[in-house]
This record gives structure tokens, sequence and C-alpha cells, in this order.
């Protein structure tokens, strides 16, 4: 049986969100796409191989191997921008599948042809190719385009027991989950009319939240008083939220605990979003959005009606702060002004009233270490070397 290699090929253009992780560690429903693929395919990685960039900080956050091959006779790679919808061909050595555009989502090499591809993106010659359709992220805005099927799939796949306690007030159909470890506190209304609803172990959810399906709401969440969680949200892990927030992902570990609409979004880990901070998802001429994923690229047309922000890892904003349609925050900015900023902002940069500076890494380190503390995380060297070399870049 081949060994399953599940690589980033650096394609596509995804901005903030692989800055600090590779693209199969972007969570694109309830789960991230890599737990999306094993499941799909049935199997583990025996290593992963990413771009040299992210390499000592996504290796200090597995045991499995990084870009280091594992002995075998055939290895199978897939690429881990696939978002693991739909089926893929059963391949032998020597045999690919790719996308219409020549995006490569699976290949069955020998080591040596493995790692000439995995080094160069480029199949030998003698490998014969198949085109299959499936999805494949190429721009941070084809995350929402296929939010709703991929949250879907893993929601149905939900190992959390089906059940939910006595004195929630559920409407709808729909398989609602809640884990025996979470609180589901009085007031509180589940709408699975629509879709299921997912409550992972651990969460809180306060009182008189109403959460509509499909929707999940992940380990050691908190939801907020009175909070209005629209369909199509993921909430990743350890984070708070609060307000009004639709058809969105929160990757995890991040707070937006205030009133303000987050809307049609991804936000980063370790993200604080001021009291107030309001996403506009929509055009007043209701006409297609264009985003630039990073300062100095143009402008593209993202075929979406909806769509509001990407916003990186360890972003802040202060109270009351507003994000047009379209809008890029790269990680580790900092926003604090009474205009909306710009609409797309590059990575650690420090916006005020007087201007834009460089966010001084110091100054950036010390604050991350701060709100990571806060859950028992540190700042580890990959992530200095990281965000050094963002700073510099």
């Amino acid at each position: 049986m081949s060994s399953l290699v599940i690589y980033d090929d650096g394609g596509g253009c995804l901005g903030p969100m692989t800055d600090l992780r590779p693209a199969f560690d972007i969570r694109t429903g309830a789960h991230r796409t890599l737990e999306r693929i094993e499941r799909r395919l049935g199997k583990f990685p025996a290593a992963w191989w990413v771009p040299a960039a992210i390499e000592s900080l996504w290796a200090s956050s597995t045991e499995t191997a990084v870009n280091t091959l594992p002995a075998g006779d055939d290895l199978l790679l897939i690429n881990g921008r696939w978002l693991g919808l739909g089926d893929l061909p059963e391949l032998q050595c020597c045999q690919a599948a790719c996308t219409d555009d020549g995006t490569v989502v699976a290949a069955c090499l020998d080591q040596g042809d493995a790692e000439s591809f995995l080094a160069t993106n480029q199949l030998p010659d003698r490998v014969a190719t198949q085109v299959i359709d499936v999805p494949v992220l190429r721009r941070p805005w084809d995350l929402m385009t296929h939010l709703s099927a991929c949250l879907l799939d893993d929601l149905h796949a939900s190992s959390t027991p089906q059940g939910c306690p006595k004195h929630v007030q559920v409407v709808g159909g729909n398989t609602v989950r809640v884990h025996p470890s979470a609180t589901v506190m009085p007031g509180v209304v589940i709408d699975a009319g629509n879709g299921p609803v997912v409550i992972a172990a651990d969460a809180t959810i306060r009182p008189c939240a109403v959460l509509t399906g499909p929707c999940h709401v992940g380990r050691g969440a908190t939801v907020t008083d009175g909070a209005v969680i629209r369909a199509n949200t993921v909430i990743g892990p350890h984070c708070k939220i609060g307000g009004e927030i639709g058809a969105s992902v929160v990757q995890g570990f991040s707070n937006k605990a205030h009133h303000g609409y987050l809307g049609d979004s991804y936000v980063g880990e370790w993200v604080n979003l001021g009291a107030g901070t309001i996403t506009s998802n929509l055009l007043n001429t209701y006409g297609e959005i264009s985003m630039r994923v990073s300062p100095g690229a143009s402008r593209e047309r993202t075929g979406r009606t909806f769509l509001g922000s990407i916003i990186g890892d360890h972003v802040k904003t202060a109270i009351g702060t507003r994000l047009m349609t379209g809008t890029v925050l790269g990680t580790g900015c900092m926003v604090a002004t009474t205009a909306a900023p710009p609409t797309c902002v590059g990575a650690l940069r420090w916006l005020i009233d007087d201007g834009e500076r460089a966010y001084r890494t110091d100054k950036f380190l010390q604050a991350a270490g701060a709100m990571m503390a806060r859950r028992d995380r540190d700042v580890i060297d990959a992530l200095v070397a990281r965000i050094t070399a963002l700073g510099e870049g």
C-alpha cells in the first residue's frame, strides 16, 4: 500500500491565511482540510511537505516527518489545497490526477520521482495524467464558495454524540449534537431547520444565544450572552465569540467577544476584534466584489456578491473599527483608525490616524506572548523566526 504524503505546493495565492500554516491546515469547515482529506482517504500521512518558510513552524506542531519522504516503493502525494470533497481515482505508480488548469491534485510516484516533483512542482513526462473536477483552494474567497459543502460534510461525519439538554429550545428537524462536557445555558435557541448543529467538548453557550445550522462550535469555545450565530458559521477551538456572525470561519484561539457584525469572512488564530468592529460584506451597488490579496497585487474579481474580510493571525482591531467589503488584513497588523483602514494591509503594520508604520517585532512578540499566555500557550522560537522574516519581508 502506498504511503500518504500531504503537501502544500505553494500554489494559488491565499494571502495571510498561509503566512503561519500550510494550506492543508486552514479550517475550511468544522475541520481543517487535512482532517477531511484523512477521512476521505481513510489513512493518515506518513509525511508532510511544506514550503521552506514555514517548515520549522509546522514541524513544531506535529510528530510526523516534515519535508522528509518515507522509505517505500510508491508514495501517494495529495495536494493540500484539495478540499477533500469529491472522489479521487485509484492511481497506480506513475499516474496522476489534475484539474483542468493543470493543478496536480494527486500523484502516485516512486521516491525519486516524488522528490523531483515536490522540488519543482513538475511531473516527469512519463507520468500519465487524467483530468478530474474537484474543488481546490486558489484564492481566499474559494473558502467562502465551498464553505457550506465542506461544513456539511464535516457535520455529518461528526463523532460528537447526538442529543441536547432538555432545557434548550430546538426547532427544525436536522441533527443537533451537543457533547456531554459542553455547557448550554437556559434561554439558548438552536435552529436546526436548514442544517445540523454541533457543539464540541468543553464549549460554553451563554444564555439567550441563538445558533442557526449548519454551524459548528469548537472545543473549549465560548459563545457569549445573546450572540447570534447564523448559518454556515464555524467557530474554531478556544474562541470567544459574541455579537452577530454569519457564513464565516474563525480558525481558533481568537476573540470577537462583543457586539459587531462579522460576515462572509475568515479570521485566523490569536486575533482580537475590538468591541464594535464591523465587516461590510455587500457593496451598495450589489455588484461583484473585487479583492487585492496582498499589497502591490492587482485587484481580482471574486465572482461573489457577498464577501467580508480575510483577517490574518494575530491581528488586533480597536473599538469601532469598520472594515470595508473585501478587506485583507495581514498577519500581525494592528488597526486603530477612526476611518476605515485600507482594503489591503500588509503583515506587521501599525495603523493609527497619524499614518501607517512598521510594527516593531519586539513589541509584537510581547503582545502576542501576553495573549497566548492567557490560553497557556507560549511563543516558540519557530514563531519568532517566522514573524521576524515577515517583518523583514
